[in-house]
């Protein structure tokens, strides 16, 4: 029973996202059945097969190298920030943004990136029937993270119209960081945290489709490259002192954002207490995502604690989650634990909205940035749906 009830949750997600559409005669079906069924196969692949997990570490482990390096450069300037034994949020997370950004600025430069973009972006859009660079977008973003996969995009962001941002932006709420994977696979299964990484990536398609989907002509669907209208290239070393200052500037944006956002949340929970103790942003979210756990097929007891977890994860954080729950995880039936741990492995809560906002501030015009404010509702409804159907997909092969 509780299988049927888990695939029918799948469908009243996917419902919910044509009910909530834009533009509901704008979807494209074709790509939407083709992208379901690719992330069908990927759920079943990675949680029957290792092989499937293994590739994913391997990649994963590339960008998380990446990072160890770029903390070398933080650890040059300031020691005491990254030789303790837990790095705060600014250092681990925003501070690589200044070897990342740059690093994929130079291979942009040298033309190797619109390169790449070009070709995975063909093969992608063959198979999803989506743009091609929104297809890369996909993949650059499970391993990179939002902001860094926003940050490297710049050139594609300001050439490409603004509903096209706005589709990026929904996108960006639904990934992890490749960096942290390590880190999620020390506190809850492994095998749950991989699979949750590359069905967020499909699901972000799959959910921006229905809820905003955008007709892209063939002219529109290319690659932003730096010599593009025939210009002379910026010399070598200008570009690349500009793209440091860019990223640190795009630092600093993101971190104001991110403490005003979470300063805001917080201030509105010791408003709510007033009223009541037990009424909190935690507490009312729980309530209002209880019929939704029960979808992912779990009895009402498991439902009810899935439900709060759920609540606590959109106003705070995955970690604080992945804290409270990793020493009673066991407790819990196995497909509580898997459909649990794909849900919380997503940027998906308040925060992250004050990241990409301020990510795009840092990025775009005014135009393109007053449609992202414009809808900030609609990019953390994309981040609850992605998530929603990742539990529901891999949920219908864990038991």
């Amino acid at each position: 029973m509780y299988f049927i009830i888990n695939l029918l949750g799948v469908l009243i997600f996917l419902a919910v996202g044509v009910l909530l559409s834009k533009k509901r005669k704008d979807i494209h079906w074709r790509g939407v059945g083709s992208l379901l069924a690719l992330n069908v196969f990927i759920a079943w692949f990675l949680t029957s097969f290792p092989i499937g997990r293994d590739i994913v570490q391997a990649a994963a482990a590339g960008f998380t190298w990446l990072v160890s390096v770029a903390y070398e450069g933080i650890a040059f300037a300031f020691p005491d920030w990254v030789h303790v034994p837990q790095m705060n949020f600014f250092t681990s997370a925003l501070l690589p943004i200044l070897l990342v950004v740059p690093l994929f600025d130079i291979l942009t430069y040298i033309g190797l990136l619109p390169f790449v973009i070009k070709w995975i972006g063909k093969a992608l859009a063959f198979l999803t029937h989506e743009p091609k660079f929104e297809s890369f977008f996909a993949i650059e973003m499970m391993f990179l993270g939002n902001t860094e996969a926003l940050a490297v995009s710049s050139l594609q962001l300001k050439r490409m119209k603004a509903d096209r941002c706005l589709t990026l932006a929904m996108m960006s709420m639904s990934c992890v960081t490749a960096a942290l994977i390590g880190v999620y696979t020390k506190m809850m299964p492994a095998e749950f945290i991989l699979t949750a990484v590359p069905l967020n990536v499909i699901n972000a398609l799959i959910v921006t489709n229905l809820l905003h989907p955008v007709k892209i002509t063939e002219e529109e669907d290319t690659v932003a490259r730096l010599d593009d209208g025939g210009k002379e290239r910026e010399p070598f070393f200008s570009f690349l002192g500009n793209s440091i200052l860019g990223a640190g500037r795009l630092v600093l944006i993101i971190c104001a954002n991110v403490i005003a956002f979470v300063a805001l949340a917080k201030l509105i929970d010791m408003l709510l207490v007033l009223i009541h103790p037990a009424i909190t942003l935690e507490n009312i979210l729980g309530c209002i995502m209880f019929p939704f756990a029960w979808l992912l097929g779990l009895d009402s007891t498991e439902a009810f604690a899935m439900a709060q977890y759920m609540g606590t994860k959109l106003v705070t954080n995955e970690f604080v989650v992945m804290l409270s729950v990793q020493d009673i995880l066991s407790t819990y039936s196995r497909h509580m634990q898997g459909v649990l741990t794909v849900f919380i492995t997503s940027f998906a809560n308040f925060s992250t909205l004050g990241m990409i906002i301020g990510c795009f501030k840092g990025l775009v015009d005014d135009n393109k940035n007053d449609l992202i404010s414009r809808n900030v509702g609609y990019m953390l409804l994309s981040g609850i749906l992605v998530s929603l159907l990742s539990a529901g997909l891999a949920g219908l092969f864990i038991w």
